[in-house]
């Protein structure tokens, strides 16, 4: 399941219903106490990792009806509820118009323990009269609505609660409305059971608060990765946990039995109660140095380092691991007592941790330079209007309301901008760079962009247009690199858009003579790729101009792990798959590359002139 929107209403200085959507990545940006953090915090609420506090209900609102809702698609495709039934939300009438899942959460934050009041889930609903409380209703109660409105219920598995409520659903010509549904009533409260693990696992970093085990995820980022670990086996462990509450339900209960047989006034009075902690409780990490100090009795720098490189190694660990547990990753002000390059290098590991499949990263700041790295669509801006109500501007058309509110960083480092259409294209660019440099003038854009010379600006050109217009007191050149995606005789596909940029000063826009820079691979680097994944393919002997790589890649892998038909007219789903074939081409294969397989893939050597143009933009002395 994968977060896609969040609804506040009498949260924090969220008063009036506030919405925000999140994409793989998402930057939310304001300035100081604009409401950055609240967000991070009511997720952190929702999904179970933090406790409301009184404080947390709106002043002036209705402090009884705080409510937090999240959305989500990316659904599985089957739940398995009571009597090991099987089942779905769409069928069970749980889910939005548009298809998507909407779970509202309504807390009492006038007790001095706020205490969640309602789970529901808000879905298009049959509203019939008899037929819209189904989910409210026992099994005893489903059979005899069943036979008060004359539903023949021969054949039907009455051992569930969902068949029965199926059957009364298709006796009828259904009328539907939106509906607050609760999970917390009988077929409600199993499907939501059963809904739990599939929930994402959501890790918050705080930035540089009090070194207190109250906030442990600061402090200690290792405790996420345990979280991930448990996610893996959740329904082994699911499995575990009813298992040993059952043997020792069964023992308590024979105990109660034979004190009954003694004194059954006293019995009358026992009810065993299980429970249960959460499984990542029961592990325990820490990092030390080498005089034994842990890791939250450091200064605050050195925590966010550990952090960072955090990041760094599950960027790299879920480009290898290519798995589809979904976590999402919010972070607080990564700027946070990090010098600048630390800060750069933490971006880049979060953007290529937001491109693995199930993994979505959200990051706050409030200033710039963190702002107009992340991608263009990506910049969520929170303001208020004059009577101090809060308002969302989202980022693309957006962005100059963005720029002109945050201001501009001085980097006098910045010797060039470099435009391109996506995140793939820079690891590209960053490999091939390394390569190529060996036996030619040209430099390692890794170390470029740490060292703040140069800044990559993903997704389209007009987020970097922005931004560099906001900067051209600083004299720096753009560099705009794209793909021409359709073969000749038609032009590049971005071609009106590169005129424009090389009608400007100091820019110049080009794109590639293939597809896209996939087609710069070789066939062999592709091959010993997917060899050391433990994946042996099938591929051509050269890849075409023209080939669309990533599918040729990602239809191959398919068919090796032998998951059936490829859904050609699924496109979200071929998508999906193609995207996870891009990171392993552009992250992996891309190092695997050699001088002489750049001369066979590349003999007009127009990588190389690429590069070569980087070079005398970084040379030059401003």
């Amino acid at each position: 399941m994968r977060l896609t929107k969040l609804e506040l209403q009498n949260f924090r200085c969220y008063t009036t219903p506030f919405k925000i959507d999140f994409a793989d990545i998402t930057g939310i940006v304001g300035k100081n106490d604009a409401g950055k953090s609240t967000i991070l915090d009511a997720l952190a609420i929702f999904f179970g990792e933090q406790k409301m506090d009184q404080n947390d209900a709106s002043k002036g609102g209705d402090n009884k009806n705080v409510r937090i809702t999240c959305h989500f698609d990316d659904l599985p495709d089957q739940i398995v509820i009571d009597a090991n039934f099987e089942t779905n939300l769409k069928s069970e009438f749980l889910l939005m118009e548009d298809g998507s899942l909407s779970i509202t959460k309504v807390y009492n934050g006038s007790l001095v323990q706020p205490k969640e009041t309602l789970i529901a889930a808000n879905a298009w609903h049959p509203s019939n009269n008899g037929l819209s409380d189904l989910h409210t209703l026992k099994r005893v109660e489903l059979i005899k609505r069943a036979n008060d409105l004359s539903v023949d219920l021969l054949g039907v598995n009455k051992a569930a609660n969902s068949p029965i409520r199926r059957a009364i659903w298709d006796s009828a010509e259904l009328q539907f409305e939106n509906a607050e549904i609760s999970m917390q009533e009988e077929g409600g409260k199993q499907i939501w059971a059963a809904m739990l693990p599939y929930l994402p696992t959501f890790a918050l970093f705080k930035s540089d608060r009090s070194s207190s085990d109250q906030d442990p995820e600061a402090q200690d980022p290792l405790k996420a990765a345990i979280k991930d670990a448990l996610k893996e086996v959740e329904p082994a462990l699911l499995e575990i946990t009813e298992r040993v509450k059952a043997e020792v339900q069964q023992i308590a209960d024979l105990t109660v039995a034979k004190i009954r047989e003694m004194d059954p006034s006293l019995a009358e009075t026992l009810n065993p109660i299980i429970t249960t902690k959460k499984w990542d409780s029961l592990f325990q990490t820490n990092i030390v140095g080498e005089q034994g100090i842990p890791l939250n009795k450091r200064g605050s720098g050195i925590r966010r380092l550990v952090l960072l490189n955090f990041f760094r190694a599950k960027a790299e660990a879920a480009a290898i691991e290519g798995n589809s547990r979904n976590i999402i990753y919010a972070i607080e002000e990564p700027e946070t007592s990090q010098h600048p390059r630390n800060q750069r290098i933490l971006l880049s590991a979060l953007n290529d941790l937001a491109s693995a499949d199930g993994r979505q990263v959200l990051v706050t700041t409030h200033t710039p330079m963190l702002a107009r790295a992340l991608p263009e669509g990506s910049l969520r801006f929170i303001d208020e209007d004059s009577s101090g109500a809060k308002l969302l501007i989202c980022g693309g058309d957006e962005n100059k309301k963005i720029a002109d509110s945050l201001g501009v960083l001085p980097d006098h480092n910045v010797k060039v901008f470099i435009g391109v259409e996506g995140k793939h294209d820079i690891a590209f660019l960053k490999g091939a760079s390394r390569i190529l440099g060996v036996a030619n003038d040209i430099p390692d854009l890794e170390a470029a962009e740490i060292s703040g010379q140069l800044i990559f600006f993903p997704l389209g050109g007009s987020n970097l247009a922005l931004w560099t217009s906001r900067l051209k007191e600083l004299n720096r050149p753009e560099l705009h690199f794209y793909d021409r995606d359709d073969a000749p005789p038609a032009p590049p596909k971005y071609k009106p858009y590169m005129d424009a940029i090389n009608s400007r000063d100091g820019c110049s826009a080009i794109c590639t003579n293939k597809r896209e820079l996939e087609n710069y691979l070789h066939v062999d680097a592709v091959s010993e790729t997917y060899q050391e994944l433990e994946i042996n393919i099938e591929l051509p002997a050269a890849f075409a101009d023209f080939d669309d790589v990533p599918e040729i890649v990602a239809k191959a892998v398919h068919t090796v792990k032998g998951e059936g038909e490829w859904r050609e007219e699924d496109d979200k789903w071929s998508k999906s798959k193609a995207s996870q074939a891009k990171t392993n081409l552009n992250g992996l294969a891309i190092h695997r590359m050699t001088v002489q397989r750049f001369a066979e893939t590349d003999p007009s050597n127009e990588l190389i002139s690429w590069l070569t143009s980087i070079n005398d933009a970084l040379e030059k002395t401003y």
